[in-house]
């Protein structure tokens, strides 16, 4: 155990020195880290409870989910009466949470209600062993069928809306530049959003609020828009207004979505090459390019409107076909504003408006005070822990000391290259890790104590505590690590910080427990020769 190669001894030392030296830009100012390659830029963020940030919880509106819901299954019963002939589509109608359909006369109200009972199919999941469907079917006679969302339903669709949402708030919150953000759910239907070092969330705030569904569709033009304004819409139209850039000019939209900003691949600002005003680039999928190249064909000469959340962006007239699946949106944007259009239309569209119901702004004051008092604990138990195996352990001590000072050094070169953060239960994660590197020495240097009583020479006592004590400490720091895993899959916020560190923690711990100390007192055991175990 204690023979190594020469090879072996020089992977150990070179690994335990690359490790520690990823912490090196943790004690340099950020300007100056930014100057350096990219690759070693790589450093620990310090949390929302360590330097201030941003922090909002935001709640899915649900209603907005169960109306979506309700307007899904009255087109979808309005496909099924157009392709089966069962009346005229325009007899669908809502009526709260229900869709009500009259058959029309001549039709066999039991064809109907078999058809419509097909839009009815059984919930997926953990719900699909329980036997509940999608929608209920019913029979209200004299030809009259109604067709309401089950409540497991619409719960299932404001799960997977809370899902869909913070992925895009994800996404949002990540183009905005900021580091590490925290992202999670919050009960049913609310996502917390935690942003370190954010100070003005105003921005953020502005992100999150729009709910981003982008529309390409066509403009009415089979009716003057005075007449309009008076009431006289068609029912496949809306009226909808500009925005603020286009002086909330109003105009009558079809509702039939030509292109929907589902189908985009990418969005970029720029400048309009002409006239040099900010505009955003987009670029379709292959279904949105046929799509898009098939209605400018078909439309040239015509307006056609980009809508983005119910208001106009612009509304240009089709002067050619558009062929290449790209395009340009422009509306007399600002720089900031095309910059914040193309992150929410890369990030795609909410399927629920988001309503910020709480938001905190937490100084750098706290932050400051927690990172003192934090470096203050750290620093108390680390000295005790030094102190108290030195005086138990002699020089065997001093190893341990040094094993452990590699130890957190490499604890935050690993947390700096998976660019961690850093709280304060992280803090006592590391805390605790040192602890159980120490414990680890002690199982070590005890058997080692305990087989030089046993009349055993200085080396092969060594040898022998090394290898007998292997079993045990991978024994202790397996069952640590698996409790941070799970603490790590479980747990949410400072929770998880905490098993980071520690589950980091425990595997550099029996790196350097076992094989730097190992090395170190084979070093010294080589170099000595010694007679008797100092111990």
């Amino acid at each position: 155990m204690l023979y190594f190669s020469r090879w072996k001894a020089t992977w150990i030392l070179l690994t335990t020195l690359a490790i520690c030296a990823l912490a090196i830009p943790n004690f340099f100012a950020e300007s100056t880290v930014n100057s350096w390659p990219r690759w070693a830029q790589r450093h620990l963020v310090l949390g929302l409870d360590l330097q201030g940030g941003s922090h909002i919880l935001l709640e899915v509106d649900t209603n907005a989910v169960r109306k979506e819901k309700v307007e899904t299954l009255r087109d979808d019963v309005r496909r099924v009466v157009r392709e089966n002939r069962l009346g005229s589509p325009a007899a669908v109608v809502i009526r709260g949470n229900t869709v009500e359909f009259r058959v029309r006369q001549g039709v066999d109200p039991q064809l109907a209600l078999t058809k419509l009972r097909e839009l009815s199919q059984p919930l997926g999941g953990l719900l699909s062993a329980t036997g509940q469907r999608s929608v209920e079917v019913v029979d209200a006679g004299n030809g009259l069928i109604r067709l309401t969302p089950t409540e497991a339903a619409i719960t299932e669709r404001i799960r997977q809306s809370v899902e869909q949402s913070i992925q895009i708030v994800e996404r949002r919150v990540n183009e905005l530049g900021t580091v590490e953000p925290s992202i999670q759910r919050q009960g049913t239907d609310r996502i917390l959003v935690q942003v370190p070092g954010l100070q003005d969330p105003s921005r953020l705030k502005e992100l999150l609020g729009k709910t981003a569904k982008l529309t390409f569709r066509l403009v009415d033009q089979s009716v003057p828009i005075d007449q309009a304004l008076q009431g006289n819409v068609p029912p496949d139209s809306e009226l909808l207004k500009g925005t603020k850039a286009e002086n909330n000019q109003p105009y009558l939209i079809e509702k039939h979505v030509v292109v929907s900003g589902e189908d985009l691949t990418d969005a970029q600002p720029g400048f309009d090459q002409r006239n040099g005003e900010p505009i955003v680039t987009f670029r379709f999928n292959n279904n949105g390019a046929r799509r898009f190249a098939q209605v400018t064909q078909e439309n040239v000469g015509k307006p056609f409107a980009i809508v983005l959340d119910n208001e106009v962006i612009s509304a240009p007239v089709i002067r050619e076909p558009i062929l290449g699946g790209s395009g340009q949106i422009s509306g007399n944007f600002t720089v900031q504003a095309a910059n914040d259009l193309a992150i929410l239309l890369r990030a795609g569209a909410l399927p629920a408006p988001l309503t910020i119901i709480e938001e905190r702004t937490v100084g750098p004051g706290l932050g400051q005070d927690s990172i003192e008092k934090g470096k203050l604990a750290s620093y108390v138990g680390s000295i005790m822990v030094v102190v108290f195996m030195f005086v138990t352990y002699g020089l065997f001590g001093l190893f341990a000391n040094i094993a452990v000072a590699a130890n957190v050094a490499m604890i935050f070169g690993v947390l700096s290259l998976l660019n961690a953060t850093l709280t304060l239960p992280g803090i006592a994660g590391i805390v605790l890790t040192v602890g159980i590197a120490v414990d680890s020495n002690v199982l070590i240097y005890e058997r080692i104590r305990e087989e030089v009583r046993a009349g055993r020479s200085p080396v092969t006592a060594i040898d022998v505590g090394f290898s007998r004590a292997l079993a045990t400490i991978l024994d202790s720091n397996i069952t640590t690590f698996i409790a941070a895993a799970v603490l790590f899959y479980i747990g949410t916020g400072p929770v998880r910080g905490f098993a980071v560190t520690l589950g980091v923690g425990i595997i550099t711990t029996v790196f350097t427990a076992f094989e730097l100390t190992r090395l170190i007192v084979a070093m010294w055991v080589r170099w000595w020769r010694p007679k008797t175990v100092p111990i």
